[in-house]
């Protein structure tokens, strides 16, 4: 999944970094502590830097599908997520985890993925919903509709619709909006924790979150 080929190692070697898929941990090995993998990363251990990639390659990904509802395009941002951090690894500094550090990155490649394509879309990346998008590529929301044992159809029908309202409602956010209620609501992070993703207070993005719902409400109680 992660396939990155660099000229040279954060300390300066030339070397080339390698790392595809899901990572599988070694057998028996318990994870070591992300801040000593940090700093071997930083004097050029690449191993060190795919068992980060090991330990977050999940997360990264699927925080970036939410986000640009798109399968390709998450994939696109994974990639960059990863070569961005591992060419600025030496830069790191250790003034924030590096959980922080790699969702920064990650929120700030798909705020400027959002924004391009408010740009070009006045619905940010999808089409108005009109209740019948048979052509519609099926997204994350729709794939979270109940499929429990024992679902009726008609329950999982509603279900299903109600996601794609959610995520048409999600499309009118702007780029920040959404961010700050992706991570709060479906990251399920605290207000501390998104306000230092993203570089800022608490209080402003306890106001971006309040705008967002605030928002995400209406647009919802328009289409009852």
């Amino acid at each position: 999944m992660f396939v990155a080929q660099l000229s040279k190692s954060p300390g300066g070697k030339a070397m080339a970094l390698s790392v595809t898929g899901n990572l599988p941990a070694a057998a028996s090995s318990p994870r070591v502590d992300d801040t000593l993998l940090v700093r071997r990363a930083q004097q050029g251990d690449t191993v060190a830097f795919e068992a980060l990639v090991r330990n977050y390659d999940r997360t990264v990904l699927r925080l970036a599908t939410h986000l640009t509802d798109s399968a390709e395009d998450a994939q696109d941002i994974y990639q960059e997520a990863f070569l961005r951090a591992y060419r600025n690894i030496g830069r790191f500094r250790f003034e924030c985890s590096f959980y922080t550090w790699i969702y920064r990155i990650v929120a700030n490649l798909c705020c400027d993925h959002l924004r391009r394509k408010q740009l070009h879309d006045r619905y940010a990346y999808c089409e108005p919903y009109s209740g019948h998008d048979e052509e519609r590529e099926e997204t994350v929301l729709d794939r979270a509709s109940d499929q429990r044992a024992g679902t009726s159809p008609e329950r999982a029908a509603l279900n299903g619709e109600l996601r794609k309202r959610i995520l048409w409602a999600l499309n009118k956010l702007s780029a920040r909006e959404r961010m700050v209620f992706e991570l709060r609501h479906y990251e399920g992070l605290k207000l501390q924790t998104v306000a230092a993703i993203l570089s800022t207070t608490e209080n402003t993005v306890k106001n971006t979150l309040f705008r967002a719902t605030h928002k995400l409400r209406l647009q919802l109680a328009e289409m009852r």
